[in-house]
């Protein structure tokens, strides 16, 4: 029998709960679902008001995966969307997470959260600036701990203070809060600040995606800025062997990082690290901390 839960009034049916998923750790569907529920606290305001985007791994990291913006047939009508028009299609819309049921639902078709820099109150107009940093083998994570903090002083000269969350996969991610800005824009400084970074830092940092170009390199990665672009949102799952998230990390241990493994983060590591921190990218919300964009 398919279990249904009841989540805040909403009935929500759920599937294969003993589905190993992250097949490295024996991690199950149900154990997923668990982690998602424990952290909804810090996820849903990153989450929340912004058109999301679906990578679904429904059969592991190792089976098909897909990336889905359009509400997945079987949407429950109670889950909200938002018109996210394209030149394909005009009437597009997106599914937005605003509420545990939500997060529950969509949690149950297996997925990466992605989000834009922007909400859906404003389309294109971004009230964050990202920067990907990129590591090519065999440059590591510890190589874009290095970039971050030349990245934070550059971006502290501008009177913008960023923060810092692993990538969940190889890298390093740093979030900004700005002054609502359209995203044209803010791609347009973000793109001059990694150009910056691979004239001030040649050895080390590459600007431009060419794989050829990113070996032993950082790719500091200004795209993800563009309005049509997401990012991974805070405290995402990725679609690995293991059940990798992008954790928000302080800059002492982005200062002290000396291997991969230093900032590398499972599922079962986020609830601590939330009790000990609490919400490192909360200052994100907060109006008093977006700074203007150059």
């Amino acid at each position: 029998m398919t279990p249904i839960t009841e989540v805040a009034g909403r009935r929500i049916t759920l599937s294969n709960l003993g589905k190993v998923i992250h097949p490295a750790t024996g991690t199950t569907k149900g154990e997923l679902l668990h982690y998602y529920a424990t952290v909804e606290a810090a996820l849903l305001p990153h989450l929340r008001d912004r058109p999301v985007s679906f990578l679904r791994y429904p059969d592991g990291p190792g089976g098909q995966l897909f990336f889905s913006k359009n509400p997945p047939p079987g949407t429950p009508p109670w889950v909200a969307t938002t018109p996210v028009p394209h030149t394909e299609d005009p009437r597009a819309r997106q599914v937005m997470v605003q509420d545990l049921p939500s997060l529950v639902w969509a949690s149950n078709l297996v997925v990466e959260f992605h989000t834009p820099q922007w909400t859906a109150a404003a389309p294109a107009v971004a009230d964050r600036l990202v920067l990907d940093l990129d590591p090519g083998a065999p440059a590591t994570v510890v190589d874009c701990c290095r970039v971050a903090l030349h990245l934070r002083e550059r971006l502290a000269a501008d009177g913008l203070e960023p923060f810092a969350k692993t990538s969940g996969s190889k890298g390093l991610h740093l979030l900004v809060p700005v002054v609502p800005t359209p995203s044209e824009r803010v791609s347009a400084y973000a793109k001059r600040l990694a150009v910056e970074a691979g004239a001030e830092l040649p050895r080390l940092v590459t600007h431009r995606m060419t794989r050829a170009l990113r070996a032993g390199k950082v790719f500091v990665d200004h795209s993800q800025n563009a309005a049509a672009k997401t990012t991974a949102t805070p405290y995402t799952l990725r679609a690995r062997e293991r059940p990798a998230v992008s954790a928000p990390v302080t800059w002492e241990e982005v200062e002290a990082c000396a291997a991969p493994a230093d900032l590398a983060f499972l599922m079962g590591d986020i609830a601590p690290r939330l009790e000990r921190y609490g919400e490192l990218l909360g200052p994100l919300f907060d109006a008093g901390r977006a700074g203007d964009v150059p």
